[in-house]
């Protein structure tokens, strides 16, 4: 049976549908079961653990507001933290801290992510809680105003990290008005005027159970969880008709970025923060695995060449590394470097002389099965949580559409060819690329580059 169905017996009605997706000698037992609603459940049994990672990831982020509602996932994140029709807001933490427990939530782009980590004994009560606070939360009035105030305060912090800002600018660069290079807090101007009549409407026509995907990693058992689940949204708005899940966000048309720019962000700060970059590719590329080992050779450790070259044998930086990001119908990739304002020219220079001559030349075998063995390492090494393995759990299904076993995706990159790195790197490096700086800098000094 596929995610796009519903099972229905003789008489009709919707009834959940239950599946083992895999039996991971690397890890549990994974098991999916989809509601009536659509809403998706799926968990990792790992006996040998005392402790599960619930999570409720909606399949909403910051690129699906409008220009005035740019802030309004995040926004939202916040206040459904703030009370609900069974619990206030000191209820809501005071309960999961009682038994040593936490929560937390983060909104990207494309995606918000609510969970809690417990004692498995606790799992019930997580549930509960955290499936009240998604599903049922009021949003009173004075809540709105005192998680404005919060929000605002939180947009002042990151304005005055540098080191962070410069990726919000270099996203602006190359995605301009696009809501992919928009702040995910949205901006004093977005958040202050916003009502929390925009909210709630954004609550719930986005909060729906299709795109809502519950994941659970650690000391349980699925039957059990899904019967606690469906308990908790009993009577609440999640309750709803037999539905299909929404299937993940597609890949076409893509992104249309900007010509490359340069992009400057005067501050007198101590050390100037740069990125240059440019579009990458998509989540489903099948160019992904070769990507993972490129950008391990290039900027991804302290044997990476760029790290090498630009902090190592001429100590011009502390901290230079490079990146993707990759979403449903784009991607980035991009260098960063954090170093003295009088050391940018040179460290420019040397990134761009280094993107050049792997775009010409490529990577060599020593580079490429280093580049292998440390997307193999970094991904088996992630899993030694819970909470890893119940992020791994509802991304592969809210994003990819499936979940590959470990032994699989550990194989894909085993099949990346020396042939594939070159290759994408002649397409990747090959292309212009977009230059964000914060610093002491007006663009005129940027001007002739």
């Amino acid at each position: 049976m596929t995610s796009s169905e519903v099972a229905r017996p003789a008489g009709g009605a919707a009834r959940a549908v239950t599946r083992t997706l895999s039996d991971d000698p690397l890890g549990g037992t994974v098991r999916r079961t989809v509601l009536p609603s659509g809403l998706r459940v799926l968990t990792e049994a790992i006996p040998a653990m005392r402790s599960v990672s619930f999570g409720i990831w909606v399949a909403v982020g910051s690129r699906d507001e409008t220009g005035p509602q740019a802030g309004a996932a995040h926004f939202l994140e916040h206040l459904l933290f703030k009370g609900t029709n069974k619990r206030g807001a000191l209820e809501i933490s005071s309960e999961i801290e009682a038994v040593g427990g936490e929560t937390n939530a983060f909104t990207t782009k494309e995606y918000t992510c609510y969970y809690a980590r417990v004692l498995d004994e606790d799992l019930p009560l997580a549930i509960d809680v955290m499936c009240d606070l998604v599903a049922d939360s009021v949003l009173a009035a004075p809540d709105v105003e005192t998680e404005r105030g919060v929000i605002l305060e939180e947009i002042a912090m990151h304005d005055d990290e540098p080191g962070d800002e410069v990726h919000d600018l270099f996203a602006r660069a190359v995605y301009g008005d696009h809501p992919l290079g928009r702040l995910i807090s949205g901006t004093e101007e977005t958040v202050t005027p916003m009502t929390r009549r925009q909210i709630q409407s954004f609550y719930r026509r986005r909060y729906t159970a299709p795109q809502i995907v519950i994941a659970a990693a650690g000391n349980l058992d699925h039957a059990a969880v899904v019967k606690l689940v469906r308990q908790a949204l009993r009577g609440t708005p999640l309750d709803t008709d037999p539905a299909a899940p929404a299937p993940h966000r597609s890949a076409t048309p893509a992104v249309r970025t900007r010509p490359a720019a340069t992009v400057v962000e005067p501050k007198e700060t101590e050390q100037a923060h740069v990125i240059l970059g440019c579009p990458g590719i998509d989540r489903l590329d099948e160019r992904r695995f070769a990507l993972g080992v490129l950008n391990n050779v290039l900027g991804g450790g302290m044997s990476s060449r760029l790290f090498q070259e630009i902090r190592e044998q001429r100590g011009l930086a502390y901290s230079v590394y490079s990146y993707a990001s990759q979403y449903a119908d784009s991607g980035l990739f991009a260098v960063y470097a954090g170093c003295a304002p009088g050391k940018v020219d040179e460290v420019l220079d040397l990134t761009r002389a280094e993107l050049a001559r792997v775009a010409a030349t490529g990577i060599t075998e020593a580079e490429l099965a280093r580049g292998k063995g440390m997307s193999k390492g970094s991904f088996v090494l992630g899993l030694e949580d819970t909470g890893s393995r119940m992020s791994r759990l509802a991304k592969g299904e809210l994003l990819y559409g499936n979940l590959m076993p470990v032994d699989e995706l550990l194989a894909r990159v085993d099949a990346v060819t020396l042939d594939d790195v070159n290759a994408l790197a002649a397409d990747l490096l090959g292309r212009p690329m977009s230059l964000a700086v914060v610093g002491p800098f007006d663009e005129s000094a940027f001007a002739a580059r």
